[in-house]
C-alpha cells in the first residue's frame, strides 16, 4: 500500500514510509544482537531454524547500518543449510526503552500479498476459479464507471498489477499526515467502500497494456476468494496457510487496532515535524487483504520456504505465480525489479536473482528475500520512517543481498 504523499519511492508496499525522519535512540543499550530458540517445523515442513539459530557479526553490521539512516528498532533473520542466524538492533518502545528481540511481532503490511496470492492460486489448482476469469464473473457490477470495466479485468492482472485499477491508497484521507491518521486509524472500512474509492478515479492504463502498483487490485482479489468460498480471505488465509505451517505468531486480523503479545511499536512523522506518532494501533479493516496481517521474522521464513519450496502450490500454479513481467514503476527502489502474481523477482549482485515482496504501513518496514528454491530466506522489520531519501531502502536491499550473495 502506497500514498501519494510518500517521499520514498517504495512501490511494493503497503504504505510508504513518510518523510521527515529525526528520530533520537537511547545512546546506551540501543544496539545489540540477540539469540532466540528454533521455532519447531510444522509436520513435514523443512525449517533451517530447526538446525539452530545463532547470531552473526555480518548480518549485525548490515542491522546497525540501517539503524544508523535513522530508525527505532531493526530486527533481521537469515536462513539457509546451516540454519538460522539473527540480529536487533534499537527498541521496541521508545517510552520504556525496552530492546527489540527477533520474536517481536510487526505488521508486515503488503508482504499480506503473497498470502493473499498463494490462496487464490490454490483454489486455481482446485478448479474452483480461473486466472482468466474477469471481475465481472466473479464480482458483477464491482469494478464499473470513469472507464472502469470489470469484464475486461481478469484475475491474473489482479495478482500481477496490470489491471490499471487506481490505487485507493492514493485517495485515502487517513494516511495524510498525523491528524488525519489519528482521527481515522480506529475507522472500520468494508472491502466495498475501499474498492468505491478507486472507482471514482479512471483506470491508469487499459487492463494489461502496462503496469502499475495498486493496493485495489488484491482488496478486489480477498472479495474474489469470499466469493469462491463463502469464507473471508482472513479465514482462508489461516485455514489454507497459517494453521497447516504452524505460524504461531502470524495473525489476519479484522478490525482488532491491536497487535497481542510481544510486539514492535511503529513510528512516524509523516512528513511533518514534530515528534514521530506512535502509529502502532490501527485498524487494519482499512488495509484489508492488501495488507492487514502481522507476523515475525521467524513465521515469515517458514512460510517463504514453505512456498518456494513448492509446499504450498501445485508446480502449475508455483510456476505462474514466478512468471513475472517488468515493472518499471519499482526501479527507484529496487533496479531491474520484476513482477510475478504476489511475488517480485529482483536481481543479485552476484548474479541470477531473488523472490520477495516488501510492505510498509505507517511506523513499519517489512523487507524479505527468499532463493527460488527457497533453501535461503533473509527477512527483516524496520520501524520508524527511515531516511527521507533513498539510504535506508539502499541499505536495506545491501542486507538482503550480502546474505544470499554470501
Amino acid at each position: 500500500m502506497k500514498t501519494t504523499t510518500t517521499s520514498r519511492v517504495l512501490a511494493t508496499t503497503l504504505v510508504t514510509a513518510l518523510a521527515g525522519i529525526g528520530l533520537t535512540l537511547p545512546a546506551a543499550g540501543a544496539t545489540g544482537s540477540a539469540l532466540e530458540p528454533a521455532v519447531p517445523p510444522a509436520h513435514g515442513i523443512s525449517h533451517g531454524a530447526s538446525q539452530g539459530t545463532s547470531h552473526s557479526r555480518e548480518l549485525q553490521a548490515d542491522v546497525d547500518a540501517i539503524m544508523k539512516t535513522g530508525t527505532v528498532a531493526v530486527v533481521a533473520r537469515s536462513t539457509g543449510p546451516r540454519g538460522s542466524r539473527t540480529a536487533t538492533a534499537g527498541v521496541a518502545e521508545t517510552v520504556t526503552g525496552e530492546a527489540a528481540r527477533p520474536g517481536d511481532r510487526f505488521r508486515i503490511a503488503s508482504a499480506s500479498k503473497t498470502f493473499v496470492a498463494t490462496v487464490v492460486l490454490q483454489l486455481v489448482g482446485e478448479g474452483r476459479l480461473s486466472l482468466d476469469d474477469t471481475l465481472e464473473d466473479w464480482l458483477p457490477g464491482v469494478v464499473s464507471g470513469h472507464g472502469n470495466d470489470g469484464g475486461a479485468i481478469t484475475v491474473r492482472q489482479l495478482l500481477q498489477h496490470t489491471s490499471g485499477l487506481f490505487d485507493y491508497t492514493g485517495d485515502f484521507p487517513a494516511l495524510t499526515g498525523k491528524a488525519a491518521y489519528e482521527a481515522g486509524r480506529y475507522t472500520t472500512w468494508t472491502p466495498e467502500q475501499l474498492v468505491g474509492i478507486a472507482m471514482k478515479h479512471a483506470p491508469a492504463f487499459a487492463p494489461g497494456d502496462g503496469w502499475s502498483y495498486s493496493n485495489t487490485n488484491y482488496i478486489l482479489a480477498g472479495m474474489i476468494i469470499e466469493k469462491a468460498t463463502g469464507r473471508t480471505w482472513q479465514q482462508e488465509v489461516t485455514a489454507r496457510v497459517i494453521r497447516p505451517l504452524g505460524l504461531r505468531h502470524t495473525l489476519a486480523p479484522t478490525t482488532d487496532s491491536r497487535i497481542p503479545g510481544r510486539h514492535l511499536h511503529g513510528y512516524s512523522s509523516f512528513g511533518e515535524a514534530g515528534e514521530p506518532l506512535d502509529a502502532t494501533e490501527f485498524n487494519p479493516s482499512a488495509a484489508g487483504a492488501a495488507g492487514a496481517m502481522i507476523s515475525t521474522t521467524a513465521d515469515l521464513t517458514r512460510f517463504y520456504q514453505a512456498l518456494l519450496g513448492g509446499r504450498l502450490l501445485r508446480p502449475a500454479e508455483l510456476t505462474a505465480m514466478k512468471t513475472t513481467v517488468r515493472a518499471p514503476e519499482l526501479d527507484p527502489g529496487w533496479a531491474g525489479a520484476r513482477y510475478g502474481l504476489g511475488l517480485m523477482e529482483i536481481p543479485l549482485s552476484c548474479g541470477g536473482s531473488y523472490y520477495s515482496h516488501g510492505g510498509d504501513i505507517p511506523g513499519y518496514t517489512t523487507r524479505d528475500g527468499v532463493s527460488a528454491d527457497g533453501r535461503r530466506t533473509v527477512v527483516l522489520n524496520a520501524t520508524g520512517d527511515g531516511s527521507d531519501d533513498s539510504t535506508t531502502q539502499q541499505t536495506e536491499n545491501t542486507l538482503i543481498d550480502n546474505e544470499l550473495c554470501e
